[in-house]
């Protein structure tokens, strides 16, 4: 039994949901295909999919198989294509996950210069703020912000991000500008930036070695940067945001900064991979890349990384 190209055929098989997708996709005939799959399911001795006239599905067996054999053979196709080719043209796909506003502000808007060094690799870009897990959402890295805490994953760090108090000149008209945050207790609304657990995140503001926790009220609260900064623009209330969100739409006016005297501490940011004593090329290339992006960033300040792995 050809073992690599029956795990292959099996494998294209359980994504595409057909044998003449995968056989259309793998340039072979649906014989071949069909043969291929049937050797792996002998070789077993299990039953891998579930076959009707109308479509194609996996079994138990066939789903818990193929969780372990596709990362084992995409990692099988990085090997070979690694040996065939430049380490500088490496190929392939990347899984990337981001918070929403870190995508569509920063990473999106950059890929074209990312593109034109590697053509030949693919990005499949997960965009949440929730916390990805690397074996279950098969991702290849990550972009954080906060300590990671987790010794078994690799952090780089990517740079510090500052904060702006803000909200909408329409809402300063209304209610009036606070001059000191214990006014944010009472007096003001606040737009929350809420977990998934529903704990929402607390502003921690300090001055001359004063320090106030504002947790205040709320009239509505989100758990993504972007709706963020769309209910402060909105006029919902002050909005505490990573100045690399704010800074635009205060320079164009659409935000107003307040208690500019009062900062937060900066958050780090760092893209977070699983640890690979041979860190494939397409991951290495992207950290790389990273890195070198949010070094030019003015709204981030930049942090020495150490050296990769």
């Amino acid at each position: 039994m050809d073992y690599f190209n029956a795990v292959r055929a099996f494998a294209r098989v359980a994504e595409t949901a057909s044998f003449v997708k995968a056989a259309d996709s793998l340039h072979l005939p649906r014989n071949t295909v069909t043969k291929l799959v049937q050797s792996l399911e002998a070789h077993l001795r299990t039953r891998l999919l579930n076959r009707t006239t109308r479509r194609v599905s996996l079994t138990n067996d066939g789903a818990a198989y193929y969780e372990r054999m596709a990362r084992l053979l995409e990692e099988w196709q990085e090997v070979e294509a690694e040996l065939a080719h430049a380490q500088s043209r490496p190929r392939g796909r990347l899984r990337v996950d981001m918070a929403s506003a870190t995508a569509t502000l920063l990473v999106i808007p950059a890929l074209p210069s990312f593109q034109a060094r590697y053509p030949d690799l693919q990005l499949d870009i997960g965009v949440s703020d929730r916390p990805s897990d690397f074996i279950a959402d098969r991702v290849d890295c990550v972009i954080r912000a906060g300590k990671i805490t987790d010794p078994s994953l690799v952090a780089r760090p990517l740079g510090d991000f500052s904060f702006i108090t803000c909200a909408a000149p329409a809402y300063l008209k209304q209610h009036g500008t606070p001059t000191h945050p214990a006014e944010l207790e009472e007096d003001h609304l606040l737009v929350k930036y809420s977990f998934a657990s529903g704990r929402h995140l607390p502003v921690e503001l300090s001055r001359d070695g004063e320090q106030i926790v504002v947790r205040g009220r709320h009239f509505v609260s989100v758990n993504d940067g972007n709706a963020l900064l769309s209910a402060g623009m909105a006029g919902l209330g002050i909005v505490h945001l990573p100045a690399f969100i704010a800074q635009p739409q205060v320079e164009a006016g659409l935000l107003q900064p307040v208690l500019a005297e009062w900062q937060a501490a900066p958050i780090s940011m760092s893209v977070v991979y699983a640890p690979n004593r041979h860190l494939s090329a397409r991951v290495r290339v992207f950290v790389d890349w990273l890195i070198e992006l949010f070094q030019n960033q003015s709204s981030f300040k930049s942090r020495r990384p150490p050296p990769g792995r």
